[in-house]
């Protein structure tokens, strides 16, 4: 079971919303960006929620996030998972300090989960102790076939009405 270890946040100098997600997979670690994995939703979400055309480049894509007041962080520190991406086999976790964030960029009004793993994840280490309003979004990875992307999009939208407040 290999060690592994999430991103550094993408955030600018007054977020509104926090997406959280769990920890990278395999695609995202060999390429160093959040949700690098093709087939994984969280980009074209992402432009489609504030009808704007997809860039390529993960610079633009980070810097589009800053530009639309989001950051983007995953719930977990570091964690151990055998080969594969799934957050249901990750054993031995760390968080990262959500609540030192949290106090840090006070502009946040809103936290996102992309999917339920990170929401599990931030309830244990969390509980109710930040005092935001919290939402559970389906998740982007291809994993959840159970929902189309229309059907995703339609509640991955709840982003847009926060962010409009």
């Amino acid at each position: 079971m290999r060690l592994i270890k999430s991103f550094p946040p993408i955030t600018g100098k007054h977020p509104k919303i926090l997406i959280l997600g769990t920890m990278p997979g395999r695609a995202s670690h060999a390429a160093n960006e959040y949700y690098a994995y093709k087939h994984n939703h969280f980009w074209k979400l992402i432009y489609e929620i504030f009808d704007a055309r997809q860039e390529t480049a993960y610079s633009k894509k980070a810097g589009f996030l800053r530009e639309k007041h989001v950051a983007l962080w995953d719930v977990l520190r570091r964690c151990r998972r055998p080969g594969s991406s799934a957050d249901s086999a990750i054993k031995g976790e760390t968080p990262n300090d959500i609540a030192a964030f949290i106090k840090r960029y006070a502009s946040i009004k809103h936290i996102y989960f992309n999917g339920r793993q990170a929401e599990k994840y931030f309830k244990k280490y969390f509980g109710n102790s930040i005092k935001l309003p919290l939402h559970t979004l389906p998740s982007t990875s291809p994993a959840n076939a159970g929902l189309t992307f229309q059907r995703k999009l339609a509640r991955w939208k709840k982003i847009r009405a926060a962010y409009i407040k």
